[in-house]
């Protein structure tokens, strides 16, 4: 038994972090050496209803309580410690999308994810009249396509925010979001570190006739930047996060973040010319950049780090959820044969065999389009592979095709950082479940990007690790900026285990890329015709 990290436990001299990602909700505690000293989870999914793709605010507190009961009983296994108080936390979530609650505190509609690509009137005249590339997914393009849809629900809201913002107000009483969230809500003003005040008067000019009775401003939380203080647990939030009455109130939380800062945080790239690659369900490269890009790009969507500072994001909303698929398929085979069906070890034999694939795929193409991608211009999705007559149907091939697919939406929007806006990036650091079967998901992505892949230890706990380092700096630091905290405490000289592109995965991705943008048109038929 470590007495002396029980002592720790025992005494609140520990960070805990929760984060609601798309298939999964995980709490991890770190100590004061910033490493990772139990976690607990819980697996959900998202579910298509009504056209929309949302999660039940019930299954979110199913999810949080059982993570946070799983983690205590973590510690209480290892370490013969009850968790019953913390020096800080901190929530991160999916980000972007929208919640609406009424003055009582109701929710107004289903929770719509980041996945809905229903928005596509609204975002667009948004983006016409700012002058700014608004996406799809972003809050206020919900709020404003709930508008043009004269859905009855928008004249009674009171409050709008994200997953993250939601929990966090649940657990404190506190309507507010971090900087890094709330970039995904509305454009934000990187000077003065909360929302854009002219676009912000904009939108309020453009509604003004339609008889609303609130203003945009009214609605939306206030924005925090990391290091402060976001309000503290209360009785109420500690029973609603532990049921069992053992967690004390009164823990210090910092401002909710969304998943992708607390990506930049775990990967520490949160100062200029860093930028992380979060492969999951999604796929999203965040950028921090030292200047303004020339001009607006629909591919490109205008974020901030923690901090508050200026970063492209590159979004894709498919990653690896039919390559997923896939996998399951290949398990099923291997019982029917009567092999080993451990998904980790299919999962790992499946990557490591698309290493000995053709370069290229042997022609081989796959769509991975579960839902819409508006990167490349689809508002719908269906999941689709194709090959010609005179290609080399492997099992090689197959899976490398299956894995170039994750990364091949991604390429496009790096092509404007990398090659049109000339941004200088070293190193992408990599994280998320694609990362997990050492030097495949690395080596591939290195190669699609041509530009160096390094993955820490780190990676694989991901934004719940990252929030709960952002909570500990909100205990900790003593008036040091965010990159300083990480670079001189958490990480201290560790840059992760760098991969640089091979030639031959470098020109075997641009002969696929070749094929796959030109068989778009095939996705589009699909789309079209069968959905």
């Amino acid at each position: 038994m470590n007495e002396a990290m029980k002592q720790k436990i025992e005494n609140g001299e520990v960070f805990l972090g929760i984060e609601l990602g798309s298939t999964r909700i995980k709490a991890v505690l770190i100590d004061n050496t910033y490493a990772p000293i139990a976690s607990g989870g819980y697996n959900w999914e998202n579910r298509l209803e009504d056209g929309y793709w949302t999660y039940h605010l019930d299954d979110v507190w199913t999810g949080v309580q059982t993570s946070f009961r799983e983690l205590a009983k973590d510690v209480s296994e290892r370490y013969g410690a009850a968790l019953t108080k913390v020096a800080s936390m901190g929530v991160s979530a999916m980000m972007h999308g929208y919640l609406a609650f009424d003055k009582e505190g109701n929710q107004l509609c289903p929770f719509r994810t980041w996945r809905n690509t229903t928005t596509e009137e609204a975002a667009r005249l948004l983006s016409e009249k700012f002058n700014f590339n608004l996406p799809l997914r972003w809050s206020v393009a919900h709020l404003y396509q709930a508008m043009l849809n004269k859905e009855a629900h928008v004249k009674e809201v009171d409050f709008i925010t994200t997953l993250s913002g939601y929990v966090h107000w649940k657990l404190t009483g506190k309507k507010v979001i971090s900087v890094g969230d709330a970039s995904g809500m509305f454009p934000i003003d990187s000077e003065t570190k909360t929302y854009h005040a002219g676009m912000m008067e904009k939108f309020d000019a453009l509604v003004a006739g339609d008889g609303y009775s609130w203003r945009l401003g009214e609605i939306l939380p206030e924005v925090l930047v990391a290091g402060q203080q976001a309000g503290a647990l209360t009785e109420e939030g500690a029973r609603l996060l532990d049921p069992t009455g053992k967690l004390e109130a009164g823990v210090i939380m910092c401002p909710p973040e969304g998943d992708a800062g607390t990506g930049m945080v775990a990967t520490n790239s949160v100062a200029a010319h860093t930028g992380n690659v979060s492969a999951g369900t999604s796929v999203f490269a965040m950028i921090v950049l030292d200047k303004e890009l020339s001009k607006v790009y629909p591919e490109i969507d205008m974020v901030t780090t923690p901090a508050g500072k200026p970063a492209a994001m590159v979004h894709c909303n498919n990653c690896t959820s039919d390559l997923d698929a896939w996998v399951s398929l290949f398990r099923e085979v291997s019982e029917l044969l009567g092999g080993d069906t451990k998904k980790p070890k299919v999962y790992d034999a499946l990557y490591y065999k698309a290493l000995e694939g053709d370069p290229d795929c042997g022609g081989l193409i796959s769509y991975n389009y579960v839902s819409g991608e508006p990167i490349t211009g689809f508002d719908k999705g269906c999941p689709m592979f194709v090959r010609t007559p005179d290609s080399r149907m492997t099992l090689a091939n197959f899976f490398r095709a299956q894995l170039f697919s994750t990364m091949a939406s991604l390429r496009i929007g790096m092509n404007i950082l990398t090659e049109q806006e000339k941004v200088r990036l070293d190193v992408l650091m990599g994280h998320g479940g694609l990362f997990k079967t050492k030097g495949v998901g690395q080596r591939l992505m290195a190669g699609a990007m041509n530009i160096p892949v390094a993955v820490m230890e780190t990676a694989g706990e991901g934004g719940a690790w990252g929030v709960a380092l952002l909570a500990a700096y909100l205990a900790e630091q003593k008036g040091e900026s965010l990159e300083d905290y990480l670079n001189n405490k958490v990480f201290a000289g560790n840059s992760g285990e760098r991969m640089a592109p091979d030639a031959r995965d470098v020109e075997g991705f641009a002969g696929f890329m070749d094929r796959y943008q030109k068989g778009l048109a095939a996705q589009r038929g699909a789309v079209d015709n069968l959905l």
